[in-house]
């Protein structure tokens, strides 16, 4: 994978191959009788930048407050007043803020004017989610490529980083790391090392399933970040269609027909007594089947898993 691939966000290239299925009737019922009940405590989120189309930003909340979700997880940089009044017009709670410019000004660049632009950028989705009243931040803390090395990835974003865990303690904000395709963090060990290091409660992660799958095994993960975990992203993955059609494809299942062990994935957080947010970043948006029907099937998928 090039490096201008690697700064190319996973969530712009499955926002972009979902589209297609938006706006097309459907031909697909959400399946019938009810929905199994959730025997864990964890909330069911949505990502709202993984849901496709070009849709006014109250017109989203209520879709997916319609199909049954708790929460969302937005964009940092947003109007504020738009999402504040989406917010209060739903009754959705805003669980997490996704740092929108982390891919593009990484904290690991070998340019300070970079880092510096990326410093900020985390600094007003610290206040977004203040605003909001969510929690936590979702921070993709560095990008090592061919002229960044592994090293430097990880001293300069450990050094940008503590300069904002005093504000995000004042703020009451967790900054979350998320395990993404970036060549960083390649390892449960390590980045419950790198968690460490800051020693602040103020720096958490946020443990996304499916980016685990394709080299490794989630529920490992989470047994060795443990209390560190504070949001989940449950995104599914197969192995099977990676093999056949491409690394990026392997996205592109439906929940539970993947190669994710749900069971052990949810064994594993009962083990460490997980009790947070579980949001959705689906890639699958099948052709023929309309946003807001395929927004009822993945809530109702994430049911059956919660369930499990």
């Amino acid at each position: 994978m090039t490096s201008k691939k690697l700064v190319t966000s996973r969530r712009q290239f499955l926002k972009a191959s979902a589209l297609v299925a938006v706006a097309l009737p459907s031909e697909h019922a959400v399946e019938a009788g009810p929905a199994p009940s959730k025997k864990r405590p964890i909330k069911k989120g949505m990502m709202l930048g993984a849901v496709p189309g070009n849709i006014p930003l109250a017109e989203k909340f209520k879709l997916v407050q319609q199909a049954g979700f708790e929460g969302v997880e937005v964009d940092s940089g947003l109007n504020r007043e738009d999402v504040l009044k989406a917010r209060d017009a739903t009754g959705l709670i805003i669980a997490s803020v996704v740092d929108s410019i982390h891919w593009q000004k990484t904290l690991s660049a070998a340019s300070p004017e970079e880092r510096q632009a990326g410093l900020e950028g985390l600094t007003v989705a610290l206040h977004d989610a203040k605003a909001y009243g969510a929690s936590s931040v979702l921070l993709v803390p560095a990008v090592v490529n061919q002229n960044v090395s592994y090293d430097d990835a990880y001293a300069r974003s450990m050094v940008e980083i503590k300069k904002v865990v005093g504000l995000a303690a004042d703020l009451g904000v967790k900054i979350a790391i998320e395990n993404v395709w970036n060549h960083f963090l390649l390892s449960p060990l390590e980045a419950a090392r790198y968690i460490d290091e800051f020693r602040s409660p103020a720096v958490c992660w946020h443990f996304d399933v499916g980016n685990i799958v394709n080299t490794g095994w989630p529920e490992q993960w989470i047994r060795i970040l443990g209390a560190r975990i504070y949001k989940l992203h449950l995104k599914e993955y197969s192995r099977k269609k990676r093999d056949e059609e491409g690394l990026w494809k392997g996205f592109h299942v439906e929940y539970l027909e993947g190669d994710n062990d749900w069971p052990a994935v949810m064994k594993a957080l009962d083990d460490v007594d997980y009790k947070g947010w579980g949001t959705a970043e689906p890639a699958y948006w099948p052709e023929g089947v309309a946003l807001p029907t395929r927004l009822e099937q993945i809530s109702r998928k994430l049911d059956e898993i919660l369930a499990l």
